[in-house]
């Protein structure tokens, strides 16, 4: 098979090929022992993250917000809420991991913000065509009183992406945007002034030290003009990822505000860096985000919704690079996040799961566990052998699955309540870890509160009882992270090799990797010396569902 080459060059910034490990600070670590995690709690713990071996943490919202969607919805840019602490708690907690040596991105989010932000309370007490409405998308309705909403949009979160509000006198009004939930209005970034904002909330985390950001919805800020009606295929995914020419995904204009936002990263020191929240539909379009002089990176969502199929990983990876490369960035590697079911129960579906859909007690085509945690662990394996960067989800590094046995009552996604329950959400990747088998809450707390229940099962993923085995899958990552290092694989080039239809096989340097997506052994040969292996075998065999590092002599 012939050579695919990705190199860290142009440049040798950090971002090129850092690990960087993706915290839900609500479910993460507890410290005040409410039952939702917080910056202290997060700072407690940077020495597991230390220990780990990752390069950077990014941190999903943690500003203050009315959580209607998890923090997602901002109603203050530049605090942060207090279930979460306080500046100064957040202060403190840049500094420690600064002193390991562990950067740190924030999550920002641009494209919408909370109905409770000072700027949305002014617009609903202003009057339509003034200054403070121009700030969102605001339009009368159609039909012959406006009782139609302006176009047909269907919101990520089920319903109509419109809602009407009132008068002060009591009357139906103008319509206003929301991609997501009624409570997440979209702003209007046609509008200099919503632009000047978003430099001036950059600058505050800049200058408390931030070493970067990764913006929400970062294809969907720019609508096309005249908000046209669309209709998407019944099966797309909900953010969009597999549909063309969706008038409020992926318009030209977004990269006009990056454009603009990385000449004011360039202007601090530390090589300061944007990552991308962008579900496309092609990789091609995807590389578009990180063009010289735009964003750094961003996320590789086709890899991540790739099947357990060695051909579409093989043809995902080579096109990656291709796509990456062609415009000087780093590609990034990604299996799981908050918005996805963990890699280690999804790579074991047996039925068609969309995007945002989540698992539940009723989902059909529910995962082998065990299967699940085999393929999670080789394709991790393989992952952090290609180079560029590569993000982890936390929990990941324990093996976590899903969570699908959450009773409805204690569900919180939006997603869940404005499909009438159709759709079970994301709540399933976001329940707190557990870091201790024996304690109250798994560790996460000492009061054992939690803001959505933990399976009974997870004391065995737990921190401390995975530490002290040798084979569990938080030492994996430990010699996998260790490796990667000391061999610098976030760099330089990948030689594709052929170990069959059903393998991934490539070599970096000397070091040989391959991947078994089939359901028989694959021979490797004599002369083999094995770096690592996903799961311990013995021979030159490697089972199905099984990665491993090898050299020969």
């Amino acid at each position: 098979m012939a050579q695919v080459e990705q190199f860290a060059a142009p440049g040798s910034e950090w971002w090129r090929t850092a690990v960087i490990y993706q915290i839900y600070p609500r479910s993460f670590a507890d410290a005040s022992g409410d039952g939702i995690g917080d910056l202290p709690g997060i700072t407690a713990r940077l020495d597991d993250l230390h220990a780990l071996g990752v390069d950077a943490i990014w941190l999903s919202p943690f500003m203050t917000s009315p959580q209607k969607d998890a923090g997602y919805d901002v109603a203050d840019y530049r605090d942060v809420d207090p279930i979460f602490g306080t500046l100064a708690d957040f202060d403190e907690m840049l500094a420690q991991a600064h002193a390991r040596g562990i950067r740190v991105i924030v999550d920002l989010v641009p494209n919408h913000s909370s109905d409770q932000h000072v700027w949305f309370q002014q617009a609903l007490k202003a009057a339509p065509g003034s200054p403070e409405r121009a700030r969102y998308i605001f339009r009368d309705g159609r039909g012959e009183n406006g009782d139609l909403p302006p176009n047909n949009w269907e919101s990520v979160f089920g319903g109509g992406q419109w809602t009407r509000t009132t008068n002060p006198d009591g009357t139906p009004g103008q319509w206003y945007l929301h991609i997501f939930d009624p409570t997440q209005p979209d702003f209007d970034w046609t509008n200099e002034e919503v632009r000047e904002e978003f430099r001036s909330i950059l600058r505050f985390w800049l200058d408390r030290g931030v070493d970067g950001f990764r913006v929400d919805v970062a294809h969907g800020m720019v609508k096309a003009e005249g908000l046209p009606d669309y209709t998407p295929p019944i099966e797309a995914d909900s953010m969009g990822g597999g549909e063309e020419n969706v008038p409020y995904w992926g318009q030209d204009g977004v990269h006009d505000i990056y454009r603009d936002w990385h000449k004011l990263l360039a202007e601090y020191d530390g090589d300061r860096a944007l990552c991308g929240e962008a579900w496309l539909p092609t990789l091609a379009k995807t590389a578009l985000w990180v063009r010289p002089g735009e964003m750094h990176q961003t996320f590789n969502f086709p890899y991540l919704m790739t099947a357990w199929d060695a051909e579409a990983l093989r043809g995902v990876i080579r096109d990656s690079l291709d796509a990456f490369g062609g415009v000087g960035a780093p590609s990034t590697w990604v299996l799981s996040n908050h918005d996805v079911v963990r890699h280690a129960s999804r790579l074991a579906l047996t039925a068609d799961n969309p995007q945002g859909e989540g698992i539940g007690p009723l989902s059909p085509g529910k995962p082998d566990q065990t299967i699940g945690l085999a393929r999670g662990r080789a394709a991790t394996t393989l992952m952090l052998a290609l180079p560029g960067s590569s993000y982890l989800y936390q929990g990941e590094e324990l093996g976590l699955p899903e969570a699908m046995e959450i009773p409805d009552e204690f569900r919180q996604d939006p997603t869940w309540f404005r499909t009438n329950g159709e759709r079970y959400g994301r709540d399933g990747c976001r329940v707190p870890l557990p870091w201790s088998a024996e304690a109250p809450a798994y560790g996460f707390n000492t009061t054992g509160a939690s803001w959505l229940p933990q399976p009974a099962e997870w004391a065995g993923f737990a921190r401390d009882v995975e530490e002290a085995d040798a084979e569990s899958t938080l030492n994996l990552y430990k010699r996998l992270l260790a490796e990667r290092r000391e061999r610098g694989l976030g760099g330089g080039s990948l030689v594709w090799e052929d170990a069959g239809s059903d393998a991934v096989a490539f070599r970096r340097g000397d070091l040989h990797v391959v991947a078994n997506l089939g359901e028989t052994p694959i021979e490797l040969g004599g002369n083999v010396s094995f770096v690592i292996q996903s799961q311990r075998f013995s021979g030159t065999a490697l089972p199905p569902n099984t990665a491993a590092w090898f050299t020969r002599a």
